[in-house]
């Protein structure tokens, strides 16, 4: 399988490159803008490649990224979009600035790329979105998640939307709605909150269903939480 993980310098992401990458079979390209965290993983992994890409900047560095892409992969299997950001503040305490961050990376970014990659994705590859139970219609919102919860409900609905584009090339597009998980990202936001999950089982939980998923779901956005969050 060519994998390509956007988001895998740490937390869940970065456990779902060294879950994956454990099978020789797996061809991995990691993304990320840690570029200690990616040559870790590189090293650590023959079958890991690495790339040094900001998601709120994706459309400014897409062509070198896709240039990259096509010197180690002929077609896509598998694109993961785990890539996060979070500021817990109130919705009239957070800046434009810090707002637009949120959505450029949780959003904007996860859409050029697919966008960029969607001519390498091959017949029966899977697209992979990983949102948020913030960002599903219907369930307990949280004081100072504002942003973060609106960028993830948009990286939802648009794996609904592609879905349907999609489905004609045989390109399957799924959205795993996460709940708490403990991760850096989890205590820098909320310090001393106890997820109850940890970022390992959650991350061999992704994996799985991104390898086999597609076979049984197509344009879904599935809750994965013990609660909620």
């Amino acid at each position: 399988m060519n994998i390509i993980v956007n988001g895998g310098t740490r937390g869940i992401g970065k456990e779902v490159v060294i879950f994956l990458a454990k099978d020789i079979h797996n061809q991995i390209l990691v993304t990320g803008r840690s570029e200690k965290s990616l040559t870790g993983l590189s090293e650590s992994f023959k079958n890991v490649r690495t790339y040094t890409l900001d998601m709120a900047a994706v459309e400014s560095q897409s062509k070198k990224f896709i240039d990259f892409v096509s010197s180690g992969f002929i077609k896509i299997d598998i694109l993961i979009n785990i890539a996060g950001a979070l500021i817990n503040k109130d919705f009239l305490e957070t800046s434009l600035a810090e707002g637009k961050l949120m959505m450029e990376t949780n959003f904007f970014g996860p859409a050029a790329l697919i966008k960029a990659l969607k001519p390498l994705m091959a017949v029966n590859s899977h697209i992979l979105n990983v949102s948020s139970m913030g960002g599903v219609q219907g369930s307990v919102k949280y004081r100072g998640l504002s942003y973060y919860s609106a960028s993830k409900a948009a990286l939802a609905c648009l794996t609904e939307c592609l879905a349907n584009e999609f489905s004609e090339h045989r390109i399957s597009v799924n959205c795993l709605a996460l709940g708490a998980v403990q991760t850096e990202m989890l205590n820098e936001a909320f310090p001393g909150y106890k997820a109850p999950v940890d970022a390992k089982d959650m991350a061999e939980f992704i994996s799985g269903f991104a390898l086999k998923g597609h076979k049984f779901f197509n344009g879904k956005i599935l809750p994965v939480a013990m609660g909620n969050p």
